[in-house]
């Protein structure tokens, strides 16, 4: 199993590489999707501070000139407050930390935020899938989202060993049964994944006749 762990990990480094973030329209989202949002680096935020236009997002005739961005590393700046850690953060838990942080200098602030674009997070589908490769996931930017963006997993994919191979974690490799998740089972481990992340599917080991026998014998 260590010697395992240890292949993933190396031909997870190897393809890592500093990824700079994309942009989306994010037009059709409701008020809903947005509180819910998980916010990621390249996302264009309009953040509106009731009657403290200095810490809004600026406006010209109405148009945003100089929105808040979330930088790759998951952090943008405010006035007063300084930087905002938004991995792993919804939007609703985003307008919640800016609300109570400012509230040291102003009494009773109003915040809003809304999404102007999103940014992709782009991670590595490797291993038994169709089509490896790096994907760029809007979203939801989820593990089955990765796999969907991979053409599905192949007939010779150990659904039961998946592995996800977070990039820079403290706890690098989580390991996800993909069978029982497409069966509805487990839903939790639909796991979000994060820039630079790898998704591994290794092989079951099994022989397909036609593919490896058949053809020797002609």
């Amino acid at each position: 199993m260590k010697k395992l762990l240890l292949t993933l990990l190396m031909i997870c480094g190897l393809m890592h590489m500093p990824l700079a973030a994309h942009t989306a329209p994010a037009a059709d989202m409701t008020p809903n999707d947005v509180a819910m949002y998980m916010l990621n680096g390249g996302d264009v935020l309009n953040i509106q501070v009731f009657d403290n236009p200095e810490l809004s997002s600026p406006k010209e005739g109405g148009v945003e000139t100089n929105p808040y961005v979330v930088r790759p590393d998951g952090y943008f700046a405010m006035p007063l407050i300084g930087d905002i850690n938004v991995n792993n953060k919804s939007t609703f838990d985003v307008t919640n930390e800016i609300t109570a942080r400012l509230s040291e200098y102003l009494k009773n602030p109003i915040v809003t935020i809304n999404i102007m674009k999103e940014g992709s997070t782009r991670v590595y589908v490797l291993g038994e899938v169709k089509r490896q490769g790096l994907y760029e996931l809007n979203k939801k930017h989820n593990l089955l989202d990765a796999i969907s963006s991979a053409g599905g997993f192949t007939q010779f994919s150990a659904k039961k060993n998946v592995f996800v191979i977070r990039s820079g974690s403290q706890e690098p490799v989580l390991k996800v049964n993909v069978k029982q998740l497409m069966k509805g089972k487990n839903p939790s481990s639909n796991i979000p994944l994060y820039e630079g992340d790898c998704v591994f599917f290794t092989s079951n080991g099994k022989v397909d006749f036609g593919v490896d026998i058949y053809p020797f014998l002609r």
